[in-house]
């Protein structure tokens, strides 16, 4: 565990009101991007983070000090967000409604992208990237984006995905394997 988490898991466990805060701070951006990656909605992403930090604060409430100083906070936060995907996956299958696509609510978003001109160069491949993402199986969604979009090692997509390293590992190859070939099919199909 590096120091900065072993930091952040001694003030959880002596102070769990400003640990959890802290918590927040840190991995906050991580959790929101790891949603609006699998989900594809912003507005979703808000509420499924909002659900994650809930359901977080409430077991670190029932975990004594010692579990809560023994916490991988990130890999246990991403965790915590991709079985709440997971659930809202299976109830908006049950319950459909009419879904509001990313390029709708970016405009919501503060604009952090590079200027004009290497915008309008790479807008059109992140477009084409979301999309494709967007067609993954959750399978090989989720670990892609754990590795590729918010850094985490193969072992804590392990940890999350609740797999062997090596499971992990393929599941990701897959996953760039696939994304790989929606692109070249879209390219070649000039969308």
């Amino acid at each position: 565990m590096d120091e900065m988490a072993e930091q952040l898991t001694d003030l959880l466990a002596m102070d769990l009101d400003g640990g959890f805060t802290e918590l927040v701070r840190i991995h906050g951006t991580a959790v929101h991007a790891f949603l609006f990656r699998v989900s594809g909605s912003a507005a979703d992403a808000d509420d499924l983070g909002q659900d994650t930090f809930l359901r977080a604060y409430t077991a670190l409430q029932g975990y004594d000090p010692e579990r809560r100083r023994a916490l991988r906070p990130r890999a246990w936060l991403m965790t915590i967000a991709a079985n709440v995907w997971r659930n809202h996956v299976r109830t908006a299958i049950r319950r459909p409604v009419a879904a509001v696509s990313v390029d709708e609510t970016e405009d919501g978003w503060p604009d952090a992208r590079p200027g004009p001109e290497e915008s309008a160069a790479t807008s059109e491949d992140r477009d084409r990237l979301v999309a494709a993402l967007s067609e993954l199986p959750e399978i090989h969604r989720v670990p892609v984006v754990l590795r590729h979009v918010i850094g985490m090692s193969y072992a804590e997509v392990a940890e999350v995905q609740g797999c062997p390293v090596g499971t992990a590992k393929a599941q990701v190859s897959r996953g760039l394997g696939s994304l790989r070939r929606l692109l070249a099919q879209d390219h070649r199909y000039g969308r």
